[in-house]
């Protein structure tokens, strides 16, 4: 608790003001009782729609009570950084290319968790500096907490269509982060829902996995499949992921309230190795140490070199077929892995049956397995 001669509604605006100089673009407070939110996150896993994160419910209530997760909890202090790291039209073009590797663009740049995780420690440190002993704890998506409800609560926005969250004047491309205090701030409203009659984000994304406004069926989703998800990829998804190998932006690109979105400041968000603009082909090509090498501090390296060519080998698969990416496939397709070799295989027919459907001409099989190594017929590789 504060000490008695702290002015807690004093308190809780210079640690806004400390939150904004460490670098974060808003800081809420907000209470603890998450009961609506609890009752939503029980539907979502009741309806199955975890599919095998069977993390969200392994905690019980601890998620949804932060009190049970660190005892003591009075509040929450939420706070949000934008990782924006270029225009949003450059990259929707990107998705436009079939050759290209899309990855999600909170992707592109360092894992975010260290350095968020950093400035919310520096925060309440600033915050005991300023008032003695603290109970604290902080998180950036690393722990059990309903991070989107909380951040909602504190006034950071509202929880849009496709399940993310929403700043009015900042659209969605931020991260969140929180520390759990003992302290008896001044909370901050909630704002209200701004999005309307809109249906954008349903409308687009390609595996109709936003099964209905404000609630979203993971085992659908892009970046479920080509992140959480462990084994196979069902087939009847594949042809929809397109180019995208790790995670899926569309709905928050074709967002309205996302025209207002400010780029990074953080040099840490910004693009390393090239992927905003690699290639699939020359991505299939990394083997397992060149992958750990250049993932090395970020979000990439938790996908392992198997899924990593998981995803690429389906983009290769819905890409236009090249003699370049006829033997990249070939290359791989006796992977000791059978994560691999099976989609290989798939993404081999596909092409296979997508020339034979097309006109003789250049590019056509024959032509993509001369001199390549790889198979020419139409069985799998």
């Amino acid at each position: 608790m504060p000490a008695p001669d702290v002015d807690a509604i004093a308190l809780a605006g210079r640690i806004k003001a400390w939150g904004r100089q460490l670098g974060f673009q808003q800081v809420g407070i907000t209470d603890t009782d998450l009961s609506a939110a609890e009752g939503h996150l029980q539907d979502w896993l009741a309806a199955g729609y975890a599919g095998e994160m069977e993390y969200m419910g392994r905690h019980g209530s601890r998620r949804s009570r932060p009190a049970e997760l660190v005892a003591g909890t009075l509040r929450v202090i939420s706070a949000r950084m934008d990782y924006l790291p270029q225009p949003r039209q450059d990259f929707a073009l990107l998705l436009e290319d079939p050759a290209a590797a899309y990855v999600a663009r909170y992707a592109l740049g360092r894992d975010y968790h260290k350095l968020l995780r950093r400035r919310l420690q520096r925060l309440a440190q600033r915050i005991a500096a300023e008032i003695g002993p603290l109970g604290y704890r902080v998180f950036t998506d690393s722990a059990p907490v309903l991070e989107k409800a909380l951040a909602a609560k504190a006034g950071l926005g509202w929880i849009g269509k496709h399940t993310n969250l929403i700043h009015r004047e900042a659209g969605s491309w931020f991260f969140l982060g929180e520390i759990y205090v003992d302290l008896d701030l001044p909370t901050d409203p909630p704002v209200r829902d701004h999005c309307g009659s809109c249906s954008a984000c349903l409308d687009i994304c390609p595996t109709a996995a936003i099964v209905a406004p404000y609630r979203l069926d993971a085992r659908r989703c892009i970046s479920y499949l080509t992140i959480e998800l462990h084994g196979p990829i069902p087939q009847r998804f594949r042809a929809a992921l397109g180019n995208r190998v790790y995670g899926c932006d569309d709905c928050q690109i074709v967002c309205p309230w996302n025209r207002y979105a400010r780029l990074t400041a953080e040099t840490d968000f910004l693009p390393r190795q090239g992927l905003d603009r690699a290639a699939l082909v020359e991505l299939f090509a990394w083997d397992e140490a060149e992958f750990l090498r250049r993932t090395e501090g970020s979000p990439l390296r938790r996908l392992g070199h198997q899924r990593w060519l998981r995803n690429l080998a389906v983009a290769l698969g819905n890409a236009a077929p090249t003699p370049e990416l006829m033997a990249a496939l070939a290359s791989r397709r006796h992977h000791p892995a059978e994560l691999v070799r099976e989609h290989v295989a798939w993404a081999w027919r596909r092409q296979i049956d997508r020339m034979a459907a097309a006109p003789a001409g250049p590019g056509t099989t024959a032509e993509a397995g001369g001199g390549s190594g790889a198979a020419t017929s139409p069985e799998t590789p």
